[in-house]
């Protein structure tokens, strides 16, 4: 049996919904029945989704709400919330998963982790302080679904700003959780979507084909459905590359850097690669 919020006539909002992940979860929630409103920047590939959308759901457009809308931007997700109001009533499902990915450094570019951080993290925080309050007080199961990332956990160098981005959507998701299961009378739970390597528009990086090595976005969105109906609040996702057992192996490192005092991103020290690499390979 699914997630008892995904339900037929139940509503999901999605933010980066015309594409990648976002775009999968739709067509998922379609299927089981919702009806679904999606979010997201670019006018062109927002109005391309909701076509393709609109022809996948049986009740037409009657079914889908599409709306532009930049994450980083409070009012701009009161709208949304609004829209999602006057078309369907309530939500039961809201997936924050909205977020770019544009170069950084440590030392900047400044603008870059504006942008970033207003998308990735604000996005989030928006979504959930405007969504899960009405949510909370409709009395029915309902979900928060954050999509986040494995570089917010082990913070492998390259995009600092993007890292620091999805650390703080790991400690907020956290925290939401806590304080959802803390509230009299609430049953709406949140949940962190830790996709694998997923073949979308922010990974391509100019490829046509998909890599041997990725999941596609269905693939994990069908990881995820199947996590929440397990109740996990962690849904780490593996991928054709990389199972599990080694996500925990570098999770596990990454915490042992702190504790025993190693050298920051240590698996990337020269000193330490070949430390790394027996740690990982280990039963």
């Amino acid at each position: 049996m699914p997630h008892p919020a995904i339900a037929k006539d139940n509503v999901a909002v999605i933010t980066g919904g015309a594409s990648g992940i976002g775009f999968a979860a739709a067509k998922r929630f379609l299927q089981a029945g919702m009806k679904v409103a999606i979010a997201d920047i670019g006018p062109d590939h927002l109005a391309r989704a909701a076509e393709l959308l609109t022809g996948a759901a049986a009740g037409g457009a009657s079914d889908v709400l599409a709306l532009q809308t930049d994450v980083a931007q409070p009012a701009a997700l009161e709208a949304l919330r609004d829209a999602v109001t006057a078309k369907f009533g309530g939500v039961d499902v809201l997936m924050n998963n909205a977020g770019i990915e544009p170069p950084s450094s440590a030392l900047g570019p400044r603008e870059a982790y504006e942008r970033i951080l207003g998308v990735n993290l604000w996005g989030v925080i928006n979504g959930s302080q405007i969504f899960a309050p009405g949510m909370i007080a409709r009395g029915r199961p309902g979900l928060v679904i954050n999509t986040g990332s494995k570089q917010g956990i082990t913070t492998p160098p390259g995009n600092p700003a993007y890292n620091v981005s999805m650390s703080g959507v790991q400690a907020y998701t956290e925290a939401l959780a806590h304080e959802l299961r803390n509230t009299a009378g609430c049953a709406v739970s949140a949940h962190l979507l830790i996709p694998g390597f997923v073949f979308t528009a922010l990974t391509a990086r100019g490829r046509s084909e998909k890599p041997d090595g990725a999941w596609t976005a269905d693939q994990t969105v069908d990881f995820m459905l199947e996590r929440l109906r397990a109740g996990d609040f962690y849904i780490l996702c593996p991928d054709n590359d990389v199972p599990r057992a080694l996500d925990e192996r570098r999770i596990a490192w990454a915490a042992g850097d702190i504790i025993e005092n190693r050298p920051a991103l240590s698996r990337w020290h020269p000193d330490w690669a070949d430390k790394f690499k027996a740690f990982a390979e280990a039963k």
